[in-house]
């Protein structure tokens, strides 16, 4: 079954520092026409990092849209056309917590509002992951290192303490591979 959707044309509505927000005009695949609103988004990467104690490595940030201060894994929007992913997840988790790691390794891409937003995410998994960071936070950026055992996690899942997407996919991955 041919499920393509076709743009007609595309208005801009908002045009930021790093998305953009359009109204496109849409031919269904059934040959009709639809609208659909799109954010168009750099895309991002999250990183998991597990210390040599078994600690998951999270940041705790106030998260204005939600209104709440959340558990998340470091994570952070590609600064500029082309970026690696994999230098983003690397330089997240050094500026947002005081770990640093000599690698990652891609785990899983998924974009994260698929409905009507393109950001995609990338997933990586830290190797040699110890503390030394000498990079500091966004100025716009206040976070707090969280460290978690597996139960403290479990725990923390079941009592729905953990509400960001990519933190649950991260720590799900982390929960079922160990």
């Amino acid at each position: 079954m041919d499920l393509k959707e076709t743009c007609i044309s595309s208005e801009p509505i908002y045009e930021g520092s790093f998305i953009r927000i359009s109204r496109d005009q849409i031919r269904l695949s059934n040959g009709k026409e639809s609208q659909r609103m799109v954010i168009r988004h750099p895309g991002a990467a999250c990183v998991l990092a597990v210390t040599d104690n078994d600690e998951v490595v999270l940041v705790r940030q106030w998260r204005y849209a939600a209104d709440q201060a959340v558990l998340e894994l470091p994570a952070g929007k590609l600064d500029v056309e082309g970026e690696d992913p994999a230098e983003c997840a690397l330089r997240e988790l050094a500026e947002e917590t005081n770990y640093t790691a000599d690698s990652v390794k891609l785990l899983h891409t998924f974009y994260t509002a698929i409905g009507f937003c393109d950001e995609k995410m990338y997933l990586y998994q830290a190797d040699g992951v110890r503390i030394g960071s000498t990079l500091s936070n966004d100025e716009d950026e206040i976070t707090e290192t969280v460290l978690l055992s597996r139960e403290e996690v479990k725990a923390a899942l079941k009592h729905d303490e953990i509400k960001d997407a990519k933190t649950l996919v991260g720590l799900q991955y982390w929960l079922m591979n160990s």
